[in-house]
């Protein structure tokens, strides 16, 4: 005689196995039979919740309706070094756009990318809608209640029948007084539906029932606030659940908060705040690190991406920004070392490959250069990086003087990605040598729409117009210039040549 395992016992196997629509399937199963067994029908809700989780302690990407259509912002002008929204200088010796490329946003590009770095702050609609459409780029992304509207909807799709729970005929009252049923339910509602009203009244209630004394619930309450976009009601859930729980996801939510309200000082000293109570908690350095990256305090960031790697020395994101601040700081050799711990640890993609070329050339170790640069390529996941990579073979040709070579790899990275500014710039350097002069001014112009954020294409274009007698084209591409990195001298003088030049005429 077969013995069998008891059916939600072996669902709850599946469960922690984390073979979750093997638990779905015999949850059903369950429940056709007996369409009341609560066990079978909460393991059911929260396996088809795990399948659709998205952790909302990251700083989510900011949509073009969050960005161009703010109106919780207080002051329009904020003071330098008080708001993430302005590039500002550098206020830490950090590197200039002279020596480290910046993104569309005004800072430097970072070592690794996250929701938060994909995107940038457009100055007028007209360049954030003008802005190619790609990763690469700091193009906003569509508002971000969309993006959770199409996540709804393919979580439906794991549900052929229909949905599992009918939302619409659901007594949440009834609900809200059972503390673990309730639990397991919001999840569902507020992460497999993305039905926020819903969750939301669920959350009210169960707060109400249990006296307004559940931290666990005032968070919840916090996130419905946040993803409909009612940031100080959140921040007031938030602060409430602090109150009666020190936890550290609650510390990352409303910093969150304080960063869409751009008040990173506030999202600083409350970081500072939860390090006191949990010291050493490798989250809470991250985020500090990040925010000083983000308001271009490079040697600030540093430094806590360094106590963040004396607590856990195997975090990816702390070595990739340590090792691509040392490369921007005229250090490749150290730059290698953090590289090539992220390859110990076994890192293996196209981005690192890349950068441990590029670290090798400028380290003068030329016999490893191509061979990571041949690796990069047999790793790519796309076409904007097989581009990025051609580029970089680009800058290595330039740099050991083949410029024959060079030509053929900026025309191969324009070929995978039309969009790519740099290689466009590059391109107008080497026909002018070739004295090409129309089809070097319509490279730079190429770029100089495709990236307004970079002074190179405006500077080149200034110098080239200024040579073939254009003086004023001149002047407003040596504006334009100015406008993106104002402590380049080179531009500075010239726009000081051309002004004197106006006041003679």
């Amino acid at each position: 005689m077969e013995v069998t395992m008891d059916p939600l016992f072996l669902a709850w196997s599946y469960f922690r196995r984390r073979k979750l629509q093997q638990c779905s399937d015999i949850c059903s199963k369950i429940l056709q039979d007996n369409p009341y067994d609560q066990a079978a029908w909460s393991l059911k809700t929260r396996a088809l919740t795990e399948m659709v989780y998205i952790d909302e302690v990251e700083v989510d990407q900011e949509g073009i309706a969050e960005m161009m259509l703010d109106e919780s912002s207080i002051a329009q002008v904020a003071r330098p070094g008080t708001s993430l929204r302005l590039p500002g200088t550098s206020q830490g010796g950090g590197p200039t756009p002279a020596v480290r490329p910046m993104t569309q946003s005004g800072r430097p590009i970072t070592g690794f990318v996250r929701p938060s770095t994909q995107s940038g702050r457009p100055g007028t609609m007209e360049q954030a809608i003008k802005t190619p459409r790609t990763a690469s780029t700091a193009r906003p992304v569509t508002s971000a209640s969309g993006r959770f509207i199409r996540l709804g909807t393919a979580s439906m799709l794991t549900n052929p029948d229909g949905p599992f729970i009918n939302l619409s005929r659901l007594n949440l009252a009834k609900y809200s007084q059972k503390p673990n049923l309730s639990r397991t339910l919001f999840e569902f509602i507020f992460h497999h539906e993305n039905d926020v009203k819903n969750a939301l009244d669920l959350a009210a209630q169960a707060t109400e029932h249990a006296q307004f004394k559940d931290w666990w619930w005032k968070v919840q309450l916090g996130k419905c606030y946040y993803r409909l976009g009612l940031y100080r009601e959140a921040e007031k859930q938030f602060r409430s659940a602090l109150n009666h729980q020190e936890v550290v996801d609650t510390y990352l939510y409303l910093a969150k908060v304080y960063q869409r309200l751009d008040q990173p000082i506030t999202a600083l000293n409350l970081f500072k705040q939860g390090l006191d109570h949990f010291p050493g908690e490798v989250t809470l350095l991250t985020g500090i690190a990040r925010i000083h990256e983000e308001m271009n305090n490079i040697s600030s960031a540093t430094e806590y991406y360094k106590d963040v790697l004396k607590q856990d020395n195997t975090h990816v994101e702390a070595i990739a920004c340590i090792g691509s601040n040392h490369f921007y700081t005229d250090q490749p050799e150290i730059a290698l070392r953090f590289y090539r711990r992220l390859l110990q640890m076994g890192v293996y993609n196209c981005q690192l490959y890349n950068n441990l070329g590029l670290c090798c050339f400028y380290a003068q170790q030329y016999d490893m250069t191509l061979s990571s640069f041949e690796r990069a390529m047999a790793l790519v996941a796309n076409d904007e990086e097989q581009a990025d990579v051609w580029y970089n073979i680009g800058q290595v040709a330039v740099g050991i003087g083949d410029l024959t070579l060079a030509y053929q790899c900026f025309k191969l990275a324009l070929a995978f990605n039309n969009d790519h500014a740099e290689a466009y710039n590059n391109l107008a350097v080497l026909e002018l040598r070739k004295g090409r002069i129309e089809q070097s001014k319509a490279f730079l112009q190429t770029a100089e729409s495709l990236a307004p954020h970079m002074y190179e294409p405006h500077f080149n274009l200034s110098i080239l117009s200024e040579k073939i007698g254009d003086l004023q084209s001149s002047y407003t591409a040596a504006q334009k210039s100015e406008d993106a990195f104002p402590e380049h001298v080179d531009t500075q003088q010239l726009l000081k040549q051309l002004r004197q030049h106006f006041a003679v005429l």
